[in-house]
């Protein structure tokens, strides 16, 4: 049913290229990938290896990051954001916590005013979090949910300075190698140009020199949406997750650790409106599914947790069936025409 369904909506050339993984435990049962690479009439058909840039899929990634220096006792989620970023310490953010940008509660906007015109001018990853240092909040740290993508430019800033190394070269070898996620990279990296979904940017962005298929944004290596990933690794990431932190014999994250990215965290922070807990419900770096928020569908259990990407991607995990699910596209649409909620409620169904 998941196939017919897929193949249908690819053949409709609603989505140029779709690949999906559907995993119970530790075993894949499974993957399929239907329409092309790229526009070309000579494109090579897409597979269940083909690279996607998976976008937002990217923050709890970085969120994990972000766990494992708290694990090693370099960092504490109560710490202000200024300990680490001195600079980070004006117009009224000194009670910004670590812990505010994992929830998406610190007050900083989704993106930086100005964010078009830094990427037509393909401004560096540092520039963007130097004026993101400058920026006031929208509203008092803790009192609000609202999901901010300038928090994660800051958590990937924080690992940085505290470990001495680059983002992209941290993830790969504390998570990425460890997990034998080998066609998976913050910024396209080592990987094969030739292997990557072109995304669907729409006749008005074509042209534009800093659009998501173009170098500078390939290259950009956004922590808040700039992983480029496939089915097949993010179903390894999600099943390290389903098994408390470790697959097969290689463990990343300790079971308490899971515990703590992967519940509500929001629902008791007590100055929150009510209607925002039940709609915006945050772990740490993770979206937890409620049933007034049905970006994964309608069907998955309580506790499901994941995470989606504007490229037209979307990850979950469902404890309770202990099923991943992971849906790659390169179609932006396929969030606001439901297609990926509606695949969701199929695999959930048929996972029972």
């Amino acid at each position: 049913m998941t196939r017919q369904f897929l193949a249908d909506i690819v053949a409709s050339e609603q989505i140029p290229a779709l690949a999906v993984a559907i995993s119970r435990e530790t075993e894949t049962i499974q993957s399929l990938a239907f329409g092309q690479l790229n526009p070309s009439p000579e494109s090579p058909p897409a597979t269940t290896d083909t690279i996607f840039l998976v976008a937002s899929i990217t923050k709890p990634v970085v969120a994990t990051a972000v766990m494992l220096l708290v694990e090693r006792g370099l960092l504490k989620l109560g710490d202000p954001v200024h300990r680490v970023i001195p600079e980070f310490n004006n117009n009224g953010k000194e009670d910004v916590q670590v812990y505010h940008l994992m929830t998406h509660t610190s007050g900083l906007p989704d993106m930086l005013p100005g964010n078009t015109q830094m990427r037509q001018e393909h401004a560096p990853l540092s520039e963007f979090v130097k004026r993101i240092c400058q920026l006031p909040l929208d509203f008092t740290p803790g009192t609000q949910i609202q999901y901010q993508s300038c928090g994660i430019a800051l958590l990937g800033e924080i690992v940085e300075r505290l470990t001495g190394d680059s983002l992209p070269h941290f993830l790969h070898g504390e998570i990425f190698q460890p997990l034998q996620m080998h066609r998976t990279s913050l910024g396209l990296g080592p990987l094969p140009v030739g292997q990557v979904a072109y995304i669907d940017v729409g006749a008005k962005m074509e042209n534009e020199s800093w659009n998501w298929n173009r170098d500078y944004w390939r290259n950009f290596a956004a922590p808040w949406g700039g992983m480029f990933s496939t089915v097949k690794d993010l179903s390894r990431f999600g099943q390290m997750f389903l098994e408390q932190g470790k697959l097969g014999q290689q463990r990343v994250l300790s079971p308490t650790t899971v515990k703590a990215m992967t519940v509500d965290h929001t629902a008791f922070l007590p100055q929150i409106p009510a209607n925002q807990k039940v709609k915006l419900a945050w772990g740490l770096g993770w979206r937890i599914h409620t049933p007034f928020n049905m970006l994964f569908g309608s069907l998955p259990s309580a506790g499901t947790f994941g995470h989606y990407g504007a490229t037209g991607t979307v990850t979950w995990i469902d404890p309770q069936r202990r099923v991943v699910c992971v849906i790659l596209t390169s179609q932006p649409k396929a969030h606001q025409t439901g297609i990926l909620a509606r695949c969701s409620n199929i695999v959930a169904a048929a996972v029972n």
